[in-house]
């Protein structure tokens, strides 16, 4: 078993699943990977399926029965995770918005630079985002700002999706008790890592819009972004976590 795997959770990612799990694959570290796979109409699942025999010990699948959100796909497969050796365990989009090649640079971040949780940051350096419009560059940039506001954060890129964790952080943060299950689970988990003065470091990445497939993203997850961060500050002030 290798140091390191990589979590993709999908729903309908069929025409970019096999290829991005052959791209991390391809690195020049060993990587394993974890799909979780919310019950797929499109038959993602069965994709997956089928690769792990070209791939038997490094790739793995949870299917989930019912479509749940991004949050809780990843917490299920932190929990999955935790209960193997993995030193190292990262996020990762399955629509090539996230670049296989970065890996390797989160992961040195954490295995050679001291950092506890890295993150692929967007705007960390400037903007660097392709393929956006601009009113959608304009509101991820601008939600970062506000969430590093709220919450006394330094980080750049808040929301970001593209994260490795060392298993100590995550060990350390009560996964049953993140609340949010869309974007917002992005800037809780950070926040969680921030207020136990985990080591966070940003790498400057440069994130593609998808090609293939459809958003999940909605007004409902931008709302619970916005409200739920003060909520969330709100309750640590407190010591309500």
């Amino acid at each position: 078993m290798r140091d390191s795997i990589v979590i993709i959770p999908t729903y309908n990612e069929i025409e970019n699943i096999e290829a991005i799990i052959r791209a991390v694959f391809s690195q020049e570290k060993d990587f394993d990977v974890l799909v979780v796979d919310d019950n797929s109409p499109d038959l993602t699942a069965l994709k997956v399926k089928a690769l792990q025999a070209y791939f038997p010990e490094r790739l793995f699948l949870e299917v989930r029965q019912d479509k749940s959100g991004l949050g809780t796909a990843y917490i299920h497969g932190f929990k999955w995770c935790l209960k193997r050796t993995y030193k190292y365990i990262f996020e990762m989009d399955a629509d090539f918005s996230h670049n296989p090649t970065d890996l390797v640079r989160l992961y040195n971040a954490c295995a050679n630079s001291g950092a506890d949780l890295s993150i692929g940051s967007r705007y960390v350096k400037g903007v660097n985002v392709v393929n956006w419009p601009m009113n959608r560059v304009l509101m991820s940039y601008m939600a970062s700002k506000y969430v590093r506001l709220i919450t006394g954060m330094k980080i750049h890129d808040t929301t970001a999706g593209f994260v490795c964790y060392k298993r100590e952080v995550l060990e350390a943060i009560n996964l049953d008790k993140i609340k949010f299950v869309g974007y917002a689970f992005q800037i809780e988990m950070k926040f969680k890592a921030y207020i136990k003065q985990f080591k966070i470091e940003e790498v400057p990445v440069i994130f593609t819009d998808r090609t293939k497939g459809e958003s999940k993203l909605s007004s409902g997850i931008i709302s619970e972004a916005i409200f739920g961060v003060i909520s969330m500050k709100l309750k640590s002030i407190f010591k309500r976590e």
